[in-house]
């Protein structure tokens, strides 16, 4: 397949930041979901929730404004708003499993026709630890996915059944890749929608799971 065919890692941003409700209180994860900041529609006003203890993200500082003690959940410099508001890390998944986030979305390794997210760790290699994805998953309203849609090595990541350990089950509701939208429905996944230049069989090949 064309390297050109289908969206790249902002064009997966972008297509994310189109679930974004006004109103919503959302939690971006590491990687892809971080650039989905940069790409809430005009009119839209959400609140982005950082399971290290902030409510009320601003967008990445330019070079040489970073605040250290300013970071999000990946460790990554940001910026507060006049709104911004901090506490503690029990507050926040008080806030998370309580049901107050409407939406997080996440990147993921692999996911299931199901709905099983896998996406703290690979066996064998290390890890900081499992950070907040399990609250996460078990507690918002909506889970969204945002990820490759093949491996490296050209393997679907969209499976019949996830092979690394899982973060939850059956917990994603739609899955955004570079080739296309999926939602998780019974029986399997359905094609919402192609990224620019890939056809159906394209799309088909690249999918393990059933499309129903």
């Amino acid at each position: 397949m064309s390297e050109a065919k289908g969206w790249d890692r902002n064009g997966i941003a972008a297509r994310a930041a189109q679930e974004l409700r006004d109103g919503w209180y959302v939690n971006l994860g590491i990687g892809i979901p971080t650039l989905v900041a940069n790409y809430i529609p005009e009119g839209v006003n959400v609140t982005l929730q950082s399971e290290n203890g902030m409510l009320g993200m601003g967008p990445f500082p330019f070079e040489g404004e970073e605040d250290p003690d300013l970071i999000n959940a990946g460790k990554q410099t940001i910026t507060e708003l006049p709104q911004t508001a901090y506490f503690d890390s029990a507050q926040s998944f008080a806030m998370i499993r309580g049901g107050k986030i409407a939406m997080a979305i996440l990147g993921a390794m692999e996911v299931a026709e199901n709905g099983d997210l896998a996406n703290w760790m690979i066996p064998g290699k290390l890890v900081k630890g499992m950070g907040g994805a399990m609250d996460l998953v078990a507690g918002v309203g909506r889970v969204v996915v945002v990820m490759d849609h093949t491996s490296k090595h050209g393997e679907s990541k969209v499976l019949k059944e996830c092979t690394l350990p899982l973060t939850g089950k059956a917990v994603v509701n739609r899955i955004i890749t570079n080739l296309g939208v999926l939602d998780v429905v019974p029986g399997g996944l359905k094609l919402v929608e192609l990224a620019p230049g890939v056809s159906e069989d394209e799309f088909r090949t690249a999918t393990e799971a059933t499309l129903v």
